[in-house]
């Protein structure tokens, strides 16, 4: 394995040049490449037309398709893009068509907007929703959602792989043994692990993922992609078929299309899709095992450093092993501590209990400083962090 090239990473993202950026796990800075890549196809969209310019990079966009299969180990008809995995997870929750026999068992990680979904869903279907509990390391308790499978295939497992609230790795492969034996569905929430940890769907044993391109891939907003197991399809009707994903055959029939693309709208930004590809190249190109290993190792650094500063506590779970860090300090709020922090050129986030009600809100706290590092973060970077944190913590004014 070839390890991360700091340096070159670096030098081709410009936003180093501008301040400490510790929110990969918000946005990531992309490369200059990705960047161009995006500007280049609106200058054509400028000149020659929307359409037209589409066609021109057609075969480019299956490309895409190419590629984020072969990230997660999938084949290309099973991969959908999409502009968020938000996105992605409605509308394939929602072809599911839930009512009062399935159950939704969710873990402790999900997403706010994951979770809003679900609650809504479950309250207008009368499905059941069940949180499932964490075991001593904070990650779900697999001998108790073992019990808790008995639906079958009316069971449906939700789970973040890396939440938004802390830097825990949930047991993916474990869940995905668990719900194969039972039958049940089993949806993965990538947002946070696709591009900074090794995914293998197969291996997993998920019937679908979804992650979105602004976090770890470093693309373009507006971007993500989803993954579709290919027996799975048969399972799934889209509520609001479209024309990108449907032909209308008669005045009152339709086909779906046989591959995940059912799932995808005709509307969509072809130059961030561009740049979803270019950002994925550079991934493969890079290493996932190589990247993952560099932030898996950033991450315990500066777990270590921070548990050292005296008035401040770091609040991941002993199961967190990835590029995401969470901490708070004794008498400050973290919205505050962000904030000071990013006077003094760190970038970072305060993420409230409002955006991990199951996590978060059951664990009595407000919220958290989020700090998340990339390929491009350098050890100037970790330290410039911990002393300001540091500083921050002694009181002194920003």
């Amino acid at each position: 394995m070839r390890p991360v090239d700091v340096a070159r990473e670096r030098a081709q993202t410009v936003g180093v040049r501008h301040a400490h950026h510790l929110n990969s796990a918000g946005s990531a800075l992309p490369t200059v490449a990705v960047v161009d890549e995006v500007v280049a196809h609106l200058r054509r969209e400028e000149t020659e037309g929307g359409y037209e310019a589409a066609a021109a990079v057609a075969g480019r966009i299956e490309e895409v398709y190419a590629s984020a299969a072969r990230l997660v180990g999938a084949r290309a008809e099973e991969i959908a893009l999409s502009d968020s995995a938000s996105t992605g997870l409605r509308v394939i929750v929602d072809a599911l068509r839930l009512d009062a026999t399935s159950r939704v068992l969710v873990a402790r990680s999900t997403y706010v907007s994951h979770a809003l979904h679900l609650l809504s869903l479950t309250r207008e279907t009368g499905a059941e929703l069940v949180v499932l509990p964490s075991g001593p390391d904070g990650a779900v308790d697999l001998d108790r959602l073992e019990r808790a499978l008995t639906g079958g295939p009316r069971d449906v497992v939700c789970v973040a792989q890396v939440p938004t609230s802390s830097g825990l790795v949930e047991p993916a492969r474990d869940i995905g043994a668990l719900t194969r034996r039972s039958g049940a569905v089993y949806l993965l929430d990538a947002t946070q692990s696709v591009g900074q940890l090794r995914i293998d769907v197969d291996e997993i044993g998920c019937d679908a993922l979804v992650t979105t391109g602004r976090k770890f891939l470093r693309a373009p907003r507006g971007t993500g992609f989803a993954y579709l197991r290919g027996d799975f399809l048969d399972r799934l009707t889209p509520v609001a078929p479209d024309v990108r994903g449907a032909v209308w055959t008669g005045t009152h029939q339709w086909t779906l299309a046989p591959t995940a693309r059912r799932f995808e709208t005709w509307e969509s930004s072809v130059a961030g899709r561009l740049g979803l590809g270019v950002a994925l190249t550079q991934l493969l190109d890079r290493g996932v095992e190589a990247t993952e290993a560099y932030l898996t190792a950033c991450g315990a650094r500066l777990r270590r450093g921070l548990a050292a500063i005296d008035r401040v506590t770091v609040q991941d779970p002993p199961a967190s092993r990835s590029g995401i860090v969470t901490f708070t300090v004794d008498g400050l709020g973290s919205d505050a501590v962000s904030r000071r922090l990013a006077v003094r050129g760190v970038r970072t986030v305060s993420v409230p209990a409002s955006h991990g009600q199951w996590d978060l809100g059951l664990r009595g706290v407000p919220a958290v400083v989020r700090a998340s590092v990339h390929v491009y973060n350098n050890d100037a970077d970790l330290d410039a962090l911990l002393g300001a944190v540091a500083e921050i913590a002694r009181g002194a004014n920003p």
